[in-house]
């Protein structure tokens, strides 16, 4: 190397050197003119706006607004909230084992859990909470009450319950225990040589339970044509489940996830570390617009690595970690710190958002990745199934009855006085006229997409004062009155499944409502005829 060479070079580094200096100086300077003039505008707001204003409460919305224009996911807590934000890691809910949520500004128990202390005190679906430990929890705020509720275990709460139906407070003292959800609802057979298993949450030990669950679907037919993994309305949960499930149908040894950061020392890449359950059997898995997370990272692997066909919709689209940072005063700030990247480079996560959702963005608008057969797959949000399936479309009344809590109300009159009720796949309710007449005394409340229209109408037309047009308005409005009864007609098939599962889940909890679904359900049908064309099922896989 010549003199000239090493003096160009050690220029150039020189040179490189001062430039990164400059920019960090650069950013460096940016954030401390910025800090400077917030602090001056958030002064001169206190000092001198003419009402009086809460520093915490203008603080506070300032964060808020920072926070959410980054992604939905980073999050600043208070001091205030952070005993409610408490998330126990290892999934085991500890408390009064029961799902309850405000009705109407009343606490109802929504759904006791099986096996868990609230249903061996008696309580039931649609029961009301009045008091915990003597105190009225009238006006408190839901996660108040729930931070009440949780406990150690071991400990005793004593609840004021109400029972559905009736007027008497009855005192039920329950003693805390881990209640620990299944992840794992239901396992069984949807045909003869199908076998189908249903992950509701990555949880601890979902690895292992739908590892157990696939050997007895095995060992009760040892020449399955395939197996189908349920990974719908999936929100996600432990990385290292998601990494333990990939296992069972991949090898040891396969890179599963790669997380990526800012800071290039905190990147992380998890591989299988165990052998693998089966490498060969047939794999279906199902996924919709509310699988997230562990559930893309499963089902983007197993398209990756071609192991297995996925059906149904486009997955939600979250591929972000977050961490959580001690902030002064016992607040805390959840922030994103990185992204997972699945086997064929690509990312998970949405790139656009709205309103607090990934949006959904034109293939043109993704770069494209290829699977280790040579399939085309994209990133740019979420994991696009190798079947597409339209989604459930929920009508608008149907949905209006559930939010409402029509629905669940009416299972509460429903189940009055009935210990039982014949087994899931043989039970249908079959008394719709009923039903209608309880949403009608109840006076249910139901705006149409056309009578939401008709009243932007109306508004505009008072101001004219055309008595005639008002007119027509008011016949429109009568007509679309009668429309509504139709709807429920027109909906009727679609609300009687609402109300079986409603009523199925008091008696055989989740793994019942699971159940009761699947015997009209078309992404399983549909992954039980490609799992059964042995063909069909290795050109998706060799993308012909």
């Amino acid at each position: 190397m010549t003199k000239k060479v090493k003096i160009l070079i050690i220029s150039v580094a020189m040179l490189s050197g001062i430039a990164a200096v400059t920019v960090h100086n650069d950013k460096l300077f940016e954030i401390s003119k910025n800090l400077e003039i917030f602090i001056s505008v958030y002064k001169e707001l206190n000092t001198n706006f003419a009402d009086d204003l809460d520093p915490s409460t203008l603080m506070r919305t300032a964060i808020d607004a920072m926070t959410h224009s980054l992604d939905p996911y980073t999050n600043f807590v208070s001091e205030s909230q952070v005993e409610s934000y408490w998330i126990n890691e290892d999934e085991k809910y500890q408390g009064i084992g029961a799902k309850v949520s405000k009705i109407e500004n009343k606490l109802r128990v929504i759904e006791p859990y099986e096996g868990g202390p609230a249903l061996k005190a008696g309580i039931k679906a649609g029961d009301e909470i009045i008091s915990v430990d003597g105190i009225n929890i009238e006006g408190k705020k839901l996660e108040e009450i729930n931070a009440i509720l949780r406990g150690i275990p071991g400990t005793t709460v004593k609840l004021g319950i109400k029972q559905s139906g009736k007027d008497i407070t009855e005192d039920k003292t329950l003693t805390r225990g881990e209640v620990n959800i299944p992840n794992v609802p239901y396992s069984g057979f949807v045909s003869d040589d199908v076998g189908y298993i249903s992950l509701t949450v990555f949880t601890q030990n979902a690895g292992a339970n739908i590892t157990k669950a696939l050997k007895d679907l095995k060992a009760q037919n040892p020449n399955m044509a395939g197996v189908i993994l349920d990974l719908r309305q999936n929100g996600g949960g432990l990385l290292h489940e998601a990494v333990n499930i990939c296992n069972i149908f991949i090898p040891n040894g396969e890179i599963v996830v790669t997380t990526k950061s800012k800071v290039k020392e905190r990147d992380q890449t998890f591989k299988t570390l165990a052998p693998p359950t089966d490498l060969d059997i047939p794999l279906a898995i199902l996924i919709d617009k509310r699988s997230a997370s562990a559930s893309e990272i499963v089902s983007g692997v197993i398209q990756d690595l071609d192991r297995g066909v996925l059906i149904g919709q486009r997955s939600f689209g979250k591929g972000l970690v977050q961490n959580t940072k001690d902030l002064p005063y016992n607040a805390r700030l959840k922030l994103t710190t990185s992204k997972y990247y699945i086997p064929s480079g690509r990312c998970i996560q949405g790139v656009a958002y709205e309103n607090g959702e990934p949006k959904d963005i034109p293939d043109s608008q993704r770069s494209k990745f290829k699977t280790k057969n040579g399939r085309i797959v994209m990133d740019g949000g979420g994991v696009a199934p190798d079947i597409k399936l339209p989604g459930k479309n929920i009508l608008p009344v149907t949905q209006a009855l559930l939010d409402q809590y029509v629905i669940f109300e009416y299972a509460n009159k429903y189940c009055q006085g009935k210990d039982s009720i014949s087994k899931v796949g043989i039970f249908q309710f079959t008394d719709y006229n009923d039903f209608l007449t309880f949403v009608k005394n109840r006076n249910f409340k139901y705006e149409s997409e056309a009578e939401k229209h008709l009243l932007k109408a109306k508004e505009a037309l008072e101001k004219t004062n055309d008595k005639e047009l008002g007119s027509e308005i008011a016949k429109l409005q009568q007509k679309i009155i009668l429309s509504k009864a139709e709807e429920l007609q027109m909906a009727k098939e679609q609300i009687i499944d609402e109300i079986e599962k409603e009523i199925i889940t008091r008696y055989y909890f989740q793994k019942g409502k699971v159940q009761q679904t699947l015997d009209d359900d078309a992404e399983v049908k549909e992954a039980i005829s490609v799992l059964k064309d042995t063909n069909k099922y290795k050109k998706l896989l060799l993308g012909k």
